[in-house]
């Protein structure tokens, strides 16, 4: 039997590790943190934007050619800054308009850890899914993969709402999915958020219901937990959510607080940073909401929970959530959530009218209307906001989160060592 309380030297792997939205960059920092915390060895190797790690987790810089950074994004280095083969894949692949980050990371992880391979025990991917992990694989490191959930819904979504040319420049976007679901369908074990994401993923990847095992992710209740009840802004609405991406449904609450602001004082932040003169950017003047929509970006964990806390009503817009970290950090803030009844989120906030309110995806006028009687309704925000902090407690820790992975961790290597001492097969 695996040995949990063994510590372990882990390798975990992210492409792209944005320290306070998106996801990846969230879990990384936390889930490092405490499997420190119950002493593993824990090597962070990522690829541009870097994650923020606490301490006594050791970041290891896999450097892009960072051709998607915000200050000049799909920006061609100079010559003089291109180092290698991979280097000139990268930017070939941006040139001809498809995303190139989780094939070249993947091959950079895999030459980094051929090199150091004596120096881990065991490699855990966060959804790169590139072709350099069946080379890791390959080599003898015992593997563990993360995928929160399968990109080919955020692919359907966007191709879907897209028009014109646009199609056609979505398709070739996202062309790197047909390698992550090859990938997956080689890997064991694979790690999931939620029983949703396991059916999404055996699904839409093909990978075998076997290899599928679900560990839900957490929320650090150091920072996110209710603040007391004179601390909210009456008529303030909060979301966190990438605001171009369709798959968020950021449009879809605008269009809701414009209807909600001609019956009502209210305001709304978002947490993103939409492209100037973008869709969103252009929406909220479109629907007369300067005044009222204010976005932040930057903020690190205390602050994001003092917005969550501020706020009388979280929204959870999305058409698709494999778990949905922002629903569970508003829900352990104590603020009262709607949210989309789509992906993971219903199974993550459990009955409708408990935790959260559930409406329809892409359904502004329905959102408008749960929202509306929220704000209308103390005593249905109170009973909430109790019943939000009490599940989370219940359900959604880091701590727990790391236990877990940790003992698959050990299932992983006790099953590579199997391998490695089987006997040949016979010719």
């Amino acid at each position: 039997m695996p040995h949990p309380d063994r510590a372990l030297r882990v390798a975990l792997l992210s492409y792209r590790s944005k320290p306070h939205c998106g996801g990846q960059g969230v879990y990384v920092r936390h889930l490092s943190r405490e499997l420190a915390a119950l002493g593993h060895d824990v090597t962070v190797f990522s690829g541009q934007p870097y994650p923020e790690l606490d301490p006594g987790v050791r970041l290891e810089k896999v450097p892009s050619l960072d051709l998607y950074n915000d200050a000049a994004p799909f920006t061609t280095p100079p010559l003089r800054q291109w180092r290698d083969w991979i280097d000139v894949l990268e930017v070939a692949t941006m040139w001809t308009a498809g995303f190139p980050e989780p094939l070249t990371f993947s091959l950079r992880a895999l030459r980094e850890l051929r090199a150091r391979s004596d120096e881990f025990d065991v490699v855990h991917d966060n959804q790169t899914l590139g072709y350099g992990q069946l080379g890791i694989r390959a080599a003898g490191l015992p593997m563990v993969t993360t995928i929160h959930h399968p990109i080919t819904v955020d692919r359907r979504i966007e191709v879907e709402q897209a028009r014109g040319w646009q199609r056609i420049s979505k398709r070739r976007w996202y062309s790197f999915v047909r390698m992550q679901g090859r990938v997956a369908r080689r890997l064991d074990p694979v790690l999931v958020p939620s029983r949703s994401s396991a059916d999404d993923i055996v699904r839409e990847f093909g990978v075998r219901r076997s290899a599928v095992d679900v560990v839900p992710l957490g929320v650090d209740t150091r920072c996110f937990h209710p603040r007391p009840a004179g601390a909210r802004i009456p008529g303030r609405l909060v979301c966190v959510a990438s605001a171009d991406s369709p798959l968020k449904g950021v449009a879809t609450l605008l269009r809701a607080t414009a209807k909600l602001a001609t019956e009502r004082d209210v305001s709304l932040t978002v947490v993103s940073r939409p492209t100037p003169g973008g869709p969103t950017d252009r929406l909220v003047d479109e629907l007369s909401l300067r005044d009222r929509v204010t976005f932040v970006n930057g903020i690190d964990d205390t602050e994001l929970a003092e917005e969550l806390a501020r706020a009388e009503v979280a929204v959870v817009p999305s058409y698709y959530e494999g778990f949905s970290l922002p629903a569970v950090e508003a829900m352990a803030c104590g603020t009262p959530l709607v949210a989309s009844r789509a992906g993971a989120i219903p199974e993550v906030v459990g009955p409708d009218g408990e935790a959260a309110r559930l409406t329809e995806p892409g359904d502004p006028e329905e959102l408008a209307a749960a929202i509306g009687g929220l704000l209308a309704d103390a005593d249905a925000r109170t009973a909430m906001s109790t019943a939000a902090w009490n599940r989370v407690q219940e359900r959604f820790t880091w701590r727990a989160v790391a236990e877990a992975t940790a003992r698959r961790y050990t299932h992983a290597i006790d099953a590579a060592d199997g391998r490695a001492h089987r006997p040949a097969a016979r010719l």
